[in-house]
């Protein structure tokens, strides 16, 4: 297998209109990954539907098309190889469904961008997608504030709002100190790809050279092997193919694997063909690795979305009932005993009950705080016990923490999200 360079993915997150999908596709066009005259299209295409400006933020939507399409395997997000590394850019959309896919973008990540306008700073969403990137273990941050063009590029103006961030993250457990802020602007492609002649005043990095200055992503290669299916792809000449991020351990081919739960509910047992990545077939893939892969003797109706590839030898473990540490990031109203929202696992859905409020945690010290508690509201942080309403696969964030987490959302938006902490295993009788 040919030495390729280390992957990280790395999603882009921010409040709508704040321009992250500008800033994404102007790094696509600086970096010459889109070539001048399909710009050129994007452009005259911006300007037909009176949306000047528009045409980097549509670079990504093109991809989004294609995705939708089905026509390639590749997890088509988009890749931007650095001198360092190869680089997968998750653009998390802006619209309603927006937090549905930054979960699904952010428990796929190694690090994030959080785009900030520097004309309208903090937004209340702002702290949400904080506490949504911190609770789905994405442990390093950049903060970019973006559209400095509206501000004449001022410094001041850079630091307002680097204070009112800091703010935020520190009440998240994340030291600003160590925290990088970029000062970009997507539209006028300012420290995006190319260093920014408008701000002698900045001597940070460009968004491209902070890809490189991120932490090496801890590989969880020694746990077992899991692989949460995002999509099932019928391919021509090949079968079933099933795609999706390895979480954790090693793929390989001739692996005997389980899917839990399958159709049936009580897991399928199959052994791996062959793995495909950007079109081209490996015998093994590590952690990290988005993949598709055809399993010998599984067909499409056996499989879906949200079903889970494990090693045969060490399967995870499908719940009866669990207790998690869950934040309360946006709820209109309070949370209590009987409430049953869809929570988001890996790429799973699935509504859970809250049988139980456990007590609360002081989040300023992580312990628990004395008294019974018959609900909770935004801004607490406490220990819950919950029963799943389906089929659901989860591990203790003790055994396997990219197995752990979860987004709890009801009525279009994220209410909680939290880690499991400890489970009660379903146990099936035998057949």
């Amino acid at each position: 297998m040919a030495q390729i360079k280390p992957t990280m993915n790395i999603v882009f997150v921010g409040h709508v209109d704040h321009g992250k999908s500008t800033c994404v596709g102007r790094l696509m066009y600086d970096s010459g990954i889109i070539p001048e005259q399909e710009m050129k299209k994007l452009r005259e295409e911006a300007v037909r539907q009176g949306k000047v400006g528009f045409e980097f933020a549509y670079v990504m939507d093109k991809v989004k098309e294609e995705r939708e399409r089905g026509v390639t395997i590749d997890l088509s997000y988009q890749k931007l190889i650095t001198p360092k590394r190869q680089i997968t850019v998750i653009d998390a959309p802006g619209h309603k469904d927006f937090v549905k896919n930054m979960i699904t973008g952010a428990s796929q990540a190694d690090a994030a961008f959080l785009t900030i306008a520097a004309k309208e700073g903090v937004q209340p969403q702002t702290k949400e997608h904080l506490w949504l990137l911190r609770t789905m273990g994405v442990q390093q941050i950049a903060v970019s504030i973006n559209k400095m063009d509206t501000v004449d590029y001022k410094e001041d103006a850079f630091n307002k709002v680097k204070s009112e961030v800091s703010i935020l993250l520190k009440g998240v457990g994340i030291n600003p100190e160590k925290t990088v802020f970029l000062a970009v602007s997507g539209l006028m492609g300012d420290n995006i790809y190319k260093k920014s002649e408008k701000m002698a005043w900045y001597k940070g990095p460009t968004i491209f050279e902070q890809f490189d200055l991120f932490d090496e992503p801890k590989k969880p290669t020694d746990l077992p092997m899991r692989m949460p299916i995002q999509d099932v792809y019928e391919i021509t000449g090949i079968g079933t193919v099933p795609v999706g991020k390895i979480e954790t351990g090693i793929m390989k081919v001739g692996q005997k694997i389980k899917i839990l739960p399958g159709r049936s509910g009580r897991g399928i047992d199959g052994e791996v063909k062959s793995i495909e990545m950007h079109h081209e077939q490996f015998t093994e893939a590590p952690a990290g690795f988005n993949v598709g892969v055809n399993i010998r003797g599984i067909g499409k109706k056996d499989i879906a979305r949200g079903d889970v590839i494990c090693d045969a030898a060490k399967p995870a473990t499908m719940v009866e009932e669990f207790t998690a540490q869950i934040a309360v990031i946006n709820h209109p109203t309070v949370i209590a005993k009987g409430y049953t929202p869809v929570f988001h696992v890996h790429t799973a859905q699935v509504p859970c009950q809250f049988m139980e409020i456990v007590h609360k945690i002081d989040p300023t010290s992580g312990q628990p705080m004395p008294g019974k508690v018959d609900f909770i509201k935004n801004g607490d942080v406490a220990i819950v016990k919950l029963k799943p309403m389906g089929n659901l696969v989860l591990e203790k964030s003790s055994v396997n923490p990219h197995m752990a987490r979860f987004a709890i959302r009801d009525a279009g938006a994220t209410v909680a999200a939290g880690v499991c902490m400890d489970l009660v295993e379903k146990k099936f009788d035998a057949k």
